[in-house]
């Protein structure tokens, strides 16, 4: 493995931006130097000039839909792990709805075997409960795998978890955190039912976010909180898109010392309903884009650490399947190669500082899901990094786009700052456009002990 030597570079990390040098030597930070570099630290080194430019921590993305095995055909691990290092992601955490789902330990060691061969990324999986797959769940290695998602709205195959015996089961038994899906299937039915009745099969896409309303997902994230109060259960809100579900949520405590915490995704502080005119399918998610007011109170709330990290629920599918009517139209779309460069159109913005970002998308998910040795830039930790010119101005277009699927709803968009180069596990896996094909990158680590064990599984009743 190839020693580096990165220099004059603002690193941002911990809250504060200094000048400093980077070693990297057997694919760790071997040293942090703020001022003259040793001698030694030149022994063997590829040195690169970072003058002028931000070193971050590696991106954690803790919500990604990678689309193998079954779905290749609109993303696969290799193609969107290079998007993801090309928007300088180097670890991504993947959700069970592929084909086969990720419900069976089976499924999730062959998903595993695979992120092995075609991973450029640091990688983990969720396995995926069921109505009737707990024993399933409670055999998972929480040191390997990052959680369980649970969908309580609806999702592929049988995934929705509707039965209140086993949702109760599932919140009380399983020792680890418990990612959540939250939309209430029954308030989604009977909307979609009123716009039938007054449009037909034609119901315009901007009455997405009516049907997949602020109460459908206010009531089953209040379920899931009242789930986790009762069982003391590690929860993990998904995607947060309305201002009421904040209320759920706290503030006037650490990070460390949460039991429930929440998401929200990149295109919900991008986008809002008065979009849907001009991008039609191509921004239709579950859940859906709400109004500006929404997306501005959830924009506070990742200030105000409300809201815990940032993710994006990368999710492609083809340009066709996004061109159909309303309610064949796929839910979902690519973000993972734009969502730094998107959170730093806001840093120009003067919205949120550098700091901010980095604390959101770097620290937080380490100190969230337990990952060992990532999300910081500290000495002995893998070299897990990313650089960025945030002068450096490009367009997002065809020719530039990395996503297996070949589009992005952010088409168009002029970007005020560029990745780079991205480091995964010391290995500079992204240059200036040009990757490093050769090399892959490592499944995470949990420390169970510290964050995600709940209980010892003998207290399971």
């Amino acid at each position: 493995m190839k020693s580096q030597l990165i220099t004059n570079a603002v690193i941002v990390n911990e809250g504060q931006k200094k000048k400093g040098n980077i070693l990297i030597r057997e694919g760790r930070i071997a040293g942090i130097y703020a001022k003259e570099i040793p001698a030694f630290a030149f022994d063997g080194c590829e040195v690169i000039d970072a003058d002028g430019k931000y070193l971050l921590p590696g991106v954690i993305d803790d919500h990604v839909h990678f689309r193998e095995p079954g779905l290749t055909h609109k993303g696969d691990m290799y193609s969107e792990s290079r998007a993801a290092v090309a928007g300088g992601i180097t670890s991504y955490m993947e959700m069970p709805n592929t084909i086969p789902q990720t419900t069976t330990q089976e499924h999730l060691a062959e998903k595993f075997a695979l992120a092995e061969q075609k991973s450029l990324a640091n990688y983990s999986f969720y396995i995926g409960a069921t109505n009737n797959n707990l024993d399933e769940l409670l055999k998972s290695d929480f040191s390997k795998t990052c959680g369980v998602k649970l969908f309580l709205g609806s999702s592929t195959g049988n995934m929705l978890v509707d039965e209140p015996v086993m949702l109760e089961k599932i919140f009380r038994c399983v020792p680890a955190l418990i990612a959540v899906h939250c939309e209430d299937e029954t308030v989604i039915r009977k909307n979609a039912e009123q716009f039938r009745k007054k449009y037909g099969e034609d119901i315009p896409v901007a009455c997405h976010p009516a049907i997949r309303s602020e109460e459908a997902c206010y009531r089953s994230s209040a379920l899931a909180v009242e789930l986790a109060h009762k069982h003391n259960t590690r929860l993990h809100v998904l995607h947060l898109s309305t201002a009421k579900e904040l209320e759920l949520f706290r503030n006037d405590i650490p990070l460390s010392q949460k039991r429930i915490t929440a998401e929200v995704c990149v295109h919900h502080l991008w986008f809002s309903d008065a979009d849907y005119e001009r991008y039609g399918a191509r921004i239709k998610w579950n859940p859906a884009i709400k109004t500006a007011v929404d997306r501005q109170r959830l924009f506070d709330a990742l200030l105000d650490n409300t809201i815990d990290v940032v993710a994006t629920d990368h999710a492609p599918h083809t340009f066709n399947e996004k061109q159909s009517t309303y309610l064949k139209a796929a839910s979902g779309g690519p973000m993972i190669q734009h969502s730094l460069a998107a959170m730093l159109e806001f840093h120009h913005d003067q919205q949120i500082t550098i700091e901010q970002i980095v604390e959101k998308m770097c620290h937080h998910p380490a100190i969230l899901f337990g990952i060992k040795e990532r999300g910081f830039i500290r000495t002995g930790y893998w070299a897990d990094l990313t650089l960025v010119d945030t002068a450096c101005s490009w367009q997002v277009a065809t020719e530039n786009i990395r996503y297996k699927c070949g589009w992005s709803p952010l088409e168009g968009q002029r970007f005020r700052s560029a990745v780079t180069h991205t480091w995964v596990n010391g290995n500079l896996m992204y240059d200036n456009g040009k990757f490093n094909d050769n090399l892959r990158g490592m499944a995470l680590e949990f420390d169970v002990d510290q964050k995600l064990k709940r209980r010892p599984i003998s207290f399971i009743r």
